[in-house]
This record gives structure tokens, C-alpha cells and sequence, in this order.
């Protein structure tokens, strides 16, 4: 601290604080080894981490008592619960006499201070990354301090393992292979993006089937990295002219994420309700059987359920696959994107309510700058397209393994003679499509001219 004073890092583990959308089973994994790391860095710091239970205001009244502090401050989040849930901390506490503050932490810019020429937020990308990009760059992130003086005597704290954020049934092995939570972890996988993708990411983000992609969400959500240390490696990273375009396509994602921040932030009720409100009378259907075979990949479409078999293996899907898949739910099966937006919540290591938020409601066709609702993914042709050799397809589906590339992704319109070599039996070692595609392309176009005219209203004579 600048005025020498000692600090006690806290954490306070209050999901009921989170309203509607507290952590999902996949972050509450992430969030114990997330603290544990921490506890670790902590501690190399002459420090530890106290864990107190909510609600908020009462867990850091108590520890103020207990601590004898007069200063509590905590980087802000921007959840629509949590902002009302920081405004109510920092009112009770400077009732108590204790000043209060937050930071940003977590973002570039705050989602307030990027507006329109009107002082409105902006609902579509471009001109909001115009703005974003307009503004004086975001300050450099600070070096971490080495040591961190300790009060002469430490809060009692509960334990990691009370919170009880492990599963029970350990379904987890997956996110153990392949995820390192923590700081440690987020620098890592920083390096080894700038080493290996950064200058291939214009195309290569688009192909699931290499590692193409940063894997940063989960560690920028929980905060083990700042997108100022992003934004700042980036700049330092050697840059060819051959890679800019990859350059500038890395940091636009960025600024799409602070866009997520900015939407929500300013129509807080789109967590849970369409921004076009025309959407919410849509026809959708009820989600049954079919929700529940997308859920476990297996709805006959190979690119579709190689996407939800690595979910559910690893807490995480590729970006271009997420988009395939959301789009089948919504317009193949024509399920409410609330029930997927549930499940990638449930499922996802980076689960963050402003990114699955947009991510959702952009396929669905009811957000801001969405995809046009009649702009309906073939499955098929995407796995085509960005899994030419079937690579991926062959990793998270290996009863198909052996079918040749041509087939890969249509295995019902292979011949026999190429199933039986393979070992496919279409109904029962790999599923037969749930639904046609094509039959299910005009159902949903269908069902969305019926609120068409309150969604896009025809031009009106003058």
C-alpha cells in the first residue's frame, strides 16, 4: 500500500450475491484452484489469502472489526448483480466510517466511459471499437510488488476445502489435463500463444482442429491476467509484416470483450431477455429429448458433437464451434438460447455472463449486432470448411475415427461399404441425424416470419 499500511487479502465466497447466474460447477472448479494459487503467490509474498463467507457487506464488516482496518478495496466486476451488490458494500461500509473504493481491474475501459456522439450506448461493434480505438491508450500495468506487509496478527479465515467448490462425482479429469489455474497458469499460456499462434490467428482461430486460439478467457474472467498485460505483450511481441492482420484480429477480440462488459453493463435485463424484444415471442419449442442428445453430442451431426463432447471433457469449446453449436440449438432444433446459455454457463471454465451473453444472443438473431436470425449455419458445410481432414472431428468423436475425410462430416450419406470398413453403424455406434437440416432451415425461417415484421419492419411509405 502507498500508506505503508499492513494488507489482508480477502476473498469473499457469496454466490447468493450473483442473483440469477451464480458460478456454474466448471468456474467453481476453476475458482478453488484459482485461490489456492493464490494463496501460494500470496504467501511467497510474506502474505496469505483470508476466505470468509457472504453476504458481502457482512463477511468485510466482520473482517474490519476483526482486522482493525479502515480502507476495504476490491477490483469491481460488472454482472448486473454484482454491480448492485458493490453499490450496496460501498454504502454500508461508509455508513461504518470505512472508506471504500473499487477499481478496474478487469477491463480496458470502463463500460460507462465509451459512448456515443449522444452520450448512448452503442449497439453494434464497429463504430464501438472506432471509439474504443480513439481514446488515449489504456495506462501500463504495474509489476507485481514483491513483498506485501503482513498485519502484526492475522484474521481467522475458513478453509478452501469448506467452501466445497470440488465436484463430489469426479467428472473433472479433463479440466485437470488441460487447464493450469492461477497466475502462473495465465502467463503461460500468454507465452506460449505469442510463441506459437499469435502470427497464424487471423486464419488459424478459425480452425478447431489446431491450436489456434490464446485459451485466455477462463484466466482473463477470474482475473489471473489483465487484458492491459494482453494488450501490453502484444505490443511488445515481435510483429512481421506478414502478421499484421493477425496482430490486429487478436487485439479486436479484446475490444469485443470489453463490448460483451459495455452491453451488458447498459441493458442489464439481457442476461436473461432478448434486447430485440419482438424475440420474446418466439415460437420456441419445448427442449425434451433433443436438448438433452445436444447436450451429450450426440445429435448425428459430427462437428456439432465433436463440440459438446470437448466441452463437457474440458470446460471449454472452441470459438468457431460455439457458434456451430449454438446456432443448431436455436435454429436446427429451435430450443430457446436461454437453455444453451444455461448449459455453457454450467459447462464452460470461461464462463462469463457478458461474453455468453452476446455469444448467445448473436446467434439467436435478438442481440446487439447480431448474425441475422435467417442467417442459419449448415453443419455440415462449416465442418467442411474449418475441418477439411476431419481432425477435430477425429479427436472428440473416435467412433468415427476411421471414416475417411470425405465422409467425415455427412457419415449418412457415406456407402455402406465405406461405413462397414470403417466400423460405423449409423444408429447405433454413431447416431443418425436427429433432425434434416434442410426440413429444419425452413421450420425455423417459418417460425421467425411470424415476428419478422415487429423484428425488422417493412419501410413505411412517406
Amino acid at each position: 500500500m502507498s500508506n505503508g499500511g499492513a494488507v489482508v487479502p480477502v476473498f469473499v465466497w457469496s454466490p447468493d450475491d450473483d442473483g440469477r447466474w451464480p458460478p456454474g460447477a466448471a468456474s467453481r472448479w476453476w475458482l478453488h484452484q484459482s485461490l489456492a494459487a493464490l494463496d501460494t503467490s500470496l504467501r511467497e509474498r510474506g502474505s496469505r489469502l483470508i476466505i470468509r463467507r457472504g453476504p458481502a457487506l457482512a463477511a468485510l464488516r466482520d473482517l474490519a472489526r476483526d482486522s482493525g482496518t479502515s480502507s476495504v478495496y476490491w477490483n469491481r466486476r460488472y454482472e448486473p448483480a454484482s454491480e448492485e451488490s458493490s453499490a450496496g458494500v460501498k454504502a454500508g461500509l461508509a455508513a461504518d466510517g470505512i472508506e471504500a473504493r473499487s477499481f478496474n481491474g478487469a477491463l480496458l475501459r470502463e463500460p460507462a466511459e465509451v459512448a456515443t456522439g449522444s452520450g448512448k450506448p452503442y449497439q453494434v461493434f464497429t463504430p464501438f471499437s472506432r471509439a474504443h480505438d480513439a481514446m488515449p491508450p489504456a495506462g501500463a500495468p504495474l509489476a507485481a510488488p514483491r513483498t506485501i506487509p503482513a498485519p502484526d496478527r492475522w484474521p481467522n479465515s475458513d478453509s478452501l476445502a469448506s467452501l466445497a467448490l470440488l465436484p463430489t462425482i469426479r467428472w473433472d479429469g479433463g479440466l485437470r489435463e488441460g487447464w493450469i489455474p492461477g497466475e502462473a497458469g495465465a502467463a503461460r499460456a500468454m507465452s506460449v500463444f505469442l510463441k506459437r499462434a499469435l502470427d497464424g490467428y487471423d486464419t488459424g482461430r478459425d480452425v478447431p482442429g489446431v491450436a489456434g486460439t490464446s485459451r485466455l478467457s477462463p484466466h482473463l474472467h477470474f482475473g489471473e491476467i489483465s487484458p492491459r498485460q494482453v494488450n501490453a505483450a502484444l505490443l511488445k511481441a515481435p510483429r512481421h509484416p506478414a502478421a499484421a492482420a493477425s496482430h490486429r484480429r487478436f487485439r479486436n477480440e479484446i475490444i469485443w470483450r470489453e463490448f460483451a462488459h459495455h452491453l451488458l453493463h447498459h441493458f442489464p435485463a439481457t442476461a436473461d431477455h432478448p434486447l430485440r424484444h419482438a424475440f420474446e415471442k418466439f415460437p420456441w419449442r419445448a427442449p425434451g429429448a433433443a436438448f438433452a442428445l445436444w447436450k451429450k453430442g450426440a445429435t448425428g451431426y459430427p462437428i456439432v458433437d465433436a463440440g459438446m463432447r470437448e466441452l463437457w471433457h474440458t470446460g471449454w469449446m472452441h470459438n468457431r464451434v460455439r457458434m456451430i453449436t449454438a446456432s443448431f440449438l436455436v435454429k436446427d432444433l429451435g430450443i430457446d438460447w436461454r437453455e444453451g446459455a444455461r448449459w455453457f454457463w454450467d459447462t464452460l471454465v470461461d464462463a462469463d455472463l457478458p461474453n455468453n451473453t452476446l455469444g448467445w444472443q448473436w446467434a439467436a438473431g435478438c442481440g446487439a449486432d447480431a448474425a441475422p436470425f435467417f442467417r442459419i449455419f449448415n453443419p455440415t458445410l462449416q465442418g467442411e470448411k474449418f475441418d477439411p481432414e476431419g481432425t477435430y472431428v477425429h479427436r472428440w468423436v473416435p467412433e468415427l475415427a476411421k471414416l475417411p475425410a470425405r465422409w467425415i462430416h455427412k457419415p449418412w450419406q457415406a456407402p455402406p461399404d465405406v461405413l462397414e470398413k470403417a466400423g460405423v453403424k449409423l444408429g447405433s455406434t454413431y447416431p443418425a441425424p436427429i433432425v434434416d437440416h434442410a426440413q429444419a432451415r425452413d421450420a425455423a425461417l417459418t417460425a421467425f416470419r411470424k415476428i419478422s415484421r415487429a423484428v425488422s419492419p417493412e419501410p413505411q411509405r412517406t
